[in-house]
């Protein structure tokens, strides 16, 4: 390579590392603000091309649709009284018990992750989580982290779980339903290994009451015993419920007979929020467009434009090489690893964006990063764009979490989910 492409190549490290640390420290800045003009200054020094950058919008583009159609149906979800339901239903299994709490916690967690992605679980789970602990007396450490590793963790199901999946997905060759067969037992065994380590880490923390206001240890989050209010019993939102589930099999279904997803994303999103339409229009119109959150689908356009020339340059070389050839269970382990490395670097949605065009040709190497950029993120609150979310959404909660206990319960956790999840990839690829 000469010396002018090494230098680009600096240059767009530095501009990706720009954006990656704005985006983490200017939290009331859109992120868009500082993504898109880099985005424009990356063609402009010619770093790539133009009609490179413009490819790479054109081929995000039925994912970031998709992603502003379920954004859409989240919302809809929220203003119909899912989540309040869904916080009397955990009180109410869990018998005021915080063992209980937390394993019902995991499956509605890991429930909530794979329908509607991971910032629903962030966002309007995790607030349910803790004023449930709260209602029932219990800490609520166990719980908030919960909510958090599993919307990484857990988002690994379906091609529609995280927006890594949604930008892989092409490049694994699967049907929907193939995807979701070959990535049902590495999904259940993550959360499964996930489960057990939570059990014995916060043992004491799910042994003790929740301690009165000022008493904490140092291992809770802060201000843990807020009690939360009594609210009466919320009607069932049977008709969003029913909704959710004929979304779901319409993806299951069109998606062989070539209807994009994106498409039906939109169809059922129009169609859940339609009713509200009627109801109340300019309500309901200027909820939805706040949540199709156009500056996020803005940056998340910018960033593939972003990572091109890294991708295209030495850090793209170097990382190629060290992508092991075949698909037998140490190359798996050795792509899974290598991509929750760089999630945790670059953040996973960078990590993504340059790892899937490198094992495109090995479909299943690319279940492996999957793993690794979706499991990975749970070291640290840089892996992911909702660890950072959720510190936000545990902050307004009053709840701060600690950082040394994020990076313990992260360097416990990961190691042994990610491995046990790419084994029984392993398996399933090995039987399929």
């Amino acid at each position: 390579m000469s010396a002018s492409g090494v230098v680009g190549s600096i240059i767009a490290v530095a501009l990706l590392v720009i954006v990656i640390i704005a985006t983490v420290g200017a939290r009331r800045i859109p992120a868009a603000l500082v993504a898109v003009p880099v985005a424009v200054l990356v063609v402009l020094l010619g770093l790539t091309d133009l009609d490179d950058a413009l490819d790479e919008i054109w081929f995000m583009a039925p994912t970031i649709g998709f992603l502003a159609a379920m954004l859409v149906v989240a919302d809809v979800c929220a203003r119909t009284g899912v989540f309040t339901w869904i916080g009397t239903v955990l009180a109410g299994w869990s018998r005021s018990s915080p063992n209980r709490l937390l394993r019902i916690v995991f499956l509605v967690a890991a429930a909530t992750t794979a329908v509607l992605s991971i910032d629903t679980t962030i966002v309007l789970l995790t607030p349910v989580a803790v004023a449930t602990a709260r209602r029932v007396g219990a800490r609520i450490a166990p719980v908030a982290y919960a909510s958090n590793h599993l919307a990484n963790s857990a988002s690994t199901l379906f091609p529609v779980s995280n927006l890594t999946n949604l930008l892989a997905f092409g490049a694994t060759g699967l049907t929907f339903l193939g995807f979701t067969g070959l990535m049902a037992a590495p999904w259940v065994v993550a959360i499964v290994v996930e489960y057990l380590i939570f059990r014995w880490f916060f043992a004491d923390a799910l042994a003790a009451p929740s301690p009165r206001r000022g008493d904490g240890d140092g291992a809770e989050c802060a201000d843990s015993s807020r009690t939360a209010p009594e609210v009466p019993a919320p009607h069932t939102p049977r008709a969003v419920l029913i909704a959710l589930g004929l979304l779901l099999v319409a993806f299951v279904v069109a998606e062989p007979l070539g209807i994009p997803l994106a498409a039906v994303a939109g169809i059922g999103a129009l169609i859940m929020v339609t009713p509200l339409l009627f109801r109340a229009p300019a309500e309901t119109l200027a909820h939805t467009v706040r949540a199709i959150n156009v500056p996020f689908l803005a940056f998340v356009a910018a960033l593939g434009v972003i990572i091109l020339p890294v991708r295209q340059g030495p850090l793209g070389d170097a990382v190629s090489s060290l992508i092991p050839s075949g698909t037998g269970l140490f190359a798996l382990l050795g792509v899974a690893a290598l991509a929750a490395v760089l999630a945790n670097l670059l953040n996973n949605l960078p990590a993504t964006l340059l790892l899937v065009p490198l094992v495109a040709h090995q479909p299943a190497l690319v279940l492996a990063v999957l793993l690794g950029v979706n499991i990975g993120p749970n070291l640290a609150y840089f892996g992911s764009l909702a660890n950072l979310l959720w510190r936000d959404v545990m902050h307004r909660q009053s709840a701060h979490p600690a950082s040394r206990q994020y990076l313990m319960l992260g360097a416990l956790t990961v190691p042994p989910t990610l491995a046990a999840a790419v084994v029984a990839l392993w398996a399933g690829l090995s039987i399929s």
